[in-house]
């Protein structure tokens, strides 16, 4: 009869087991980087400012692990310049861009990475050199990218400094007049370099946040703050076919 008991309850324990296990929702899988920008997809997207096409954009996937991405204007399409990315691990990276029939090889000396608050910085370790653009599983909690480093224009040698901060916020409710409610992740970023001033230390370029919406892309909303205040916003979104 102890036996029984023993055996007994171990069946109703298992059983209890089993039930709470059943009772426990999956935990959804995290978002990555790829489902708001569809950076290795035929994506494609037009954005519109002032009543008019303000540019478009479009990635081409080069492989299951790079792709690059044209930025220009709707009415001479294709530019004749890409940027260049490349996934590793856990990182979408920056390797450089083409443009003026010329490769700009982007290589940094120094990286950091905090919290939202650009504080609590600690040195990210080097990947063959190229910035840490945007990490791949989107965190739950904002986290800023600073960089600095050399950009090399292959024709000429000529080595331009740069210095790059981002923001980037996790998912959350967006809208845009086009395209209406969706959830997008949140670039802020800050460009500084000393192109046409060599030797010069580098001074602002540009300060611009950029929304990339869920399944649509790149430019759902941009603001740009310097060096003018401007927006746009995503109208017309597809995938292309060679």
């Amino acid at each position: 009869m102890f036996s029984g008991l023993l055996k007994g309850a171990a069946t109703a324990g298992v059983m209890a087991l089993l039930i709470a296990g059943a009772a426990t929702p999956a935990r959804a899988a995290a978002a990555t980087y790829d489902q708001f920008s569809r950076v290795f997809e035929r994506s494609a997207g037009q954005f519109w400012a002032d009543g008019r096409a303000g540019g478009q954009w479009a990635w081409n996937p080069r492989s299951a692990t790079e792709s690059a991405i044209s930025w220009g204007d709707p009415a001479n399409w294709p530019p004749d310049g890409a940027e260049e990315f490349v996934r590793s691990g856990d990182w979408l990276l920056l390797d450089g861009w083409s443009d003026n029939g010329t490769y700009y090889t982007q290589r940094v000396t120094r990286e950091l990475i905090g919290d939202a608050r650009c504080e609590n910085l600690k040195a990210l370790p080097s990947d063959g050199g190229r910035q840490h653009y945007a990490q791949w599983t989107v965190p739950g909690e904002a986290y800023c990218l600073k960089a600095w480093g050399t950009i090399t224009e292959k024709s000429s040698g000529r080595v331009i400094d740069f210095g790059h901060t981002q923001i980037w916020s996790p998912p959350a409710a967006c809208a845009n007049q086009y395209l209406g409610a969706q959830t997008c992740v949140k670039q802020w970023e800050s460009w500084w370099d000393n192109r046409g001033r060599p030797g010069q230390p580098i001074s602002r370029v540009l300060d611009r946040d950029q929304y990339l919406a869920k399944g649509i892309g790149m430019a759902f909303i941009v603001q740009q703050f310097y060096p003018k205040p401007w927006r746009a916003e995503l109208r017309y979104h597809w995938t292309w076919t060679p």
